[in-house]
């Protein structure tokens, strides 16, 4: 399959420690990969579905303790233990080396290795990287040929290079008692053993996309960040790119995939998606920032889509998809989960695999559900109605804002602007999301989520802030301008405010007027806040003093909050002054 010393080295010594039966080269073509479906069907891993109705779609069942990622089991191993930072695991890479290596031994006898070459990113694209895979799992085989570009083409492109990420999956016993998923970022090797579970063995999505190729992108002076890329086209037909990074529960493949209100689609502006999780930035030849989405397909959650809440996501699992843990309605031989759709199956299996009785559900008893909470649709992009003509040319899109966000009751106005580059870094240091009832713990607890990348930060989180700074001193005016949103500001009695869904892009339209010197704003102790005017509230059924309610900027909830931040920081021991600086002139600001 390929020359290449160092694919050929590494794959010698994947064999000699897992001792396989049998290996296998995954090709990318498209005989080879039914075979493996066919093959998994009859071993039960995989459950054909109706395929008039949702044609070439799969469903798979996890093993009850295996049902997603599992952040006090995930390591980053630096051979300085500050390196990782404080907010990661840490283990020394002899050590855990051992460890994984001692776990996995021989643990592929009787079984197939199936070697994945992958490319995060468009294959050939000046943007995107490589990756080896080998698994014991078709279920792993067939998410990562929806999940990224796979085959022979990958290895023609890398050549001779040792510029790939080895990714060595080992289902072992999925005993979750000797469960790691370990990335050694200064070997650019990925290990996990013990898990089936999508979010920890396909290891191109998180662990590669964003642990290590966060760490890549801070050495060779690009960005890999947690965040969505979308583009608005206005009635002429000029289209702008926006990157956002939202942490979970806010709505982030909502945005990614939105529908303009009928207002806005009538006056002909359209949404194209880029990517919903991650996106890949560097420099261009013009100075400006460019991202692609380094995926091939859209890993998301199941529970709460429907036509309403998402149109796009849903439709785009309509063939070719593999659903993981979700019901499987015998009556038509079709998948349900809860908030599809409101007719609950009388014939079904729950995501366990035993009969399911919908008399005894209770939507606020999660035990009662057919379907996981955490039960996921691996679907391909190019699925998606309104993907992005951009998606597959590699080139990337030039970003003309970057938005963060959170869900705050009561703090964050609807939308502000950041007053320069360093206070937009310092903005997305300090996002934070308030606890929902889908969570388990207390309803309302502030979570701090840098960026949306605390889990997912492959190095010292105080040099991800640096490389922030320092990747802002590069673009200088070429910049993008940095925003904050938050739809989720509620009344006294709890309820939204905003509409948001689709009225999300009236929000949108005035981030991008900002962005090109067409809308006013005034500033205040926190950024630039709109003239309530300029949102436009066309066919809204909302009023401006009601719009300017969430328009405007508690000062003493901000102090409050400044107070928490203040607290939050003294945990980087590697926290840039100029973060410092900003929380200082933050609390002046806020003391005028």
């Amino acid at each position: 399959m390929t020359t290449n010393a160092t694919v050929t080295k590494w794959i010698e010594e994947m064999k000699a420690l897992l001792n396989p039966d049998q290996v296998v080269w995954i090709t990318g073509d498209e005989a080879q990969l039914e075979a493996l479906r066919e093959e998994a069907v009859k071993t039960g891993e995989l459950e054909k579905l109706n395929e008039e109705k949702l044609p070439g779609c799969y469903l798979h069942r996890t093993r009850q303790n295996d049902v997603a990622r599992v952040e006090d089991r995930t390591f980053i191993c630096t051979s300085v233990k500050e390196d990782a930072g404080p907010t990661n695991n840490w283990c020394a890479p002899a050590e855990m080396y051992k460890k994984l290596y001692d776990i996995a031994r021989g643990t592929y006898q009787g079984r197939t290795m199936y070697i994945i070459p992958f490319s995060m990113g468009p294959i050939g694209s000046p943007l995107a990287k490589a990756g080896i895979e080998v698994t014991d799992s078709i279920y792993v085989v067939l998410n990562m040929a929806i999940m990224t570009r796979v085959g022979t083409k990958v290895l023609e492109v890398l050549g001779d290079s040792n510029d790939w990420v080895r990714g060595l999956h080992a289902k072992c016993d999925v005993d979750p008692e000797k469960r790691y998923i370990c990335q050694f970022p200064e070997d650019n090797t990925i290990i996990s053993v013990n898990s089936a579970y999508g979010g920890n063995v396909l290891l191109g999505k998180k662990c590669f996309a964003l642990r290590i190729a966060s760490y890549q992108g801070w050495k060779e002076g690009w960005m890999a960040e947690h965040m969505l890329i979308l583009g608005i086209e206005n009635p002429q037909g000029e289209v702008k790119y926006i990157a956002a990074a939202f942490p979970s529960a806010c709505g982030k493949t909502n945005l990614a995939m939105l529908i303009p209100p009928e207002y806005l689609r009538k006056k002909g502006y359209k949404v194209w998606t880029v990517g919903d999780d991650i996106a890949w930035m560097r420099i261009g030849a013009d100075g400006r920032l460019y991202a692609i989405n380094p995926e091939n397909g859209f890993f998301g959650v199941a529970p709460g889509t429907n036509e309403k809440s998402n149109f796009n996501a849903l439709a785009s699992t309509k063939k070719n998809t593999i659903f993981t843990n979700v019901a499987h309605d015998l009556n038509d031989n079709t998948v349900w989960w809860e908030g599809l759709n409101k007719d609950l199956p009388q014939n079904a299996i729950d995501w366990k695999g035993n009969p399911w009785d919908p008399s005894k559900f209770d939507k606020a008893d999660k035990s009662t559900c057919a379907a996981h909470p955490n039960s996921r649709f691996t679907a391909p992009a190019v699925n998606c109605p309104c993907i992005s003509e951009e998606f597959d040319k590699g080139a990337g899109v030039p970003i003309s804002a970057i938005v963060f966000g959170g869900r705050r009751a009561k703090l964050a106005p609807l939308v502000y602007q950041s007053k320069d580059w360093n206070n937009g870094v310092f903005v997305g240091a300090i996002m934070a999301s308030e606890t929902t009832a889908a969570a388990a713990g207390a309803v309302g607890v502030v979570r701090h989520d840098p960026m949306a990348m605390l889990p997912f930060c492959g190095y010292n989180m105080g040099d991800y802030f640096q490389h922030w700074l320092d990747m802002g001193a590069k673009l200088g005016d070429k910049a993008p301008k940095i925003f904050n949103v938050n739809w989720f500001r509620t009344d006294d009695e709890g309820n939204f405010i905003w509409p948001g869904f689709g009225d999300n892009m009236r929000v949108l339209n005035w981030i991008i007027d900002r962005c090109e010197g067409k809308a006013e704003a005034s500033e205040t102790a926190i950024g630039y806040i709109p003239q309530p005017e300029d949102i436009d509230l066309t066919d809204l059924d909302m009023d401006i003093e009601t719009l300017k309610s969430i328009l405007t900027v508690d000062k003493q909830a901000w102090v409050d909050y400044a107070a928490d931040v203040t607290e939050y920081f003294k945990k980087f021991d590697r926290l840039p002054a100029e973060l410092a600086s900003q929380l200082e002139s933050l609390k002046a600001n806020l003391n005028k």
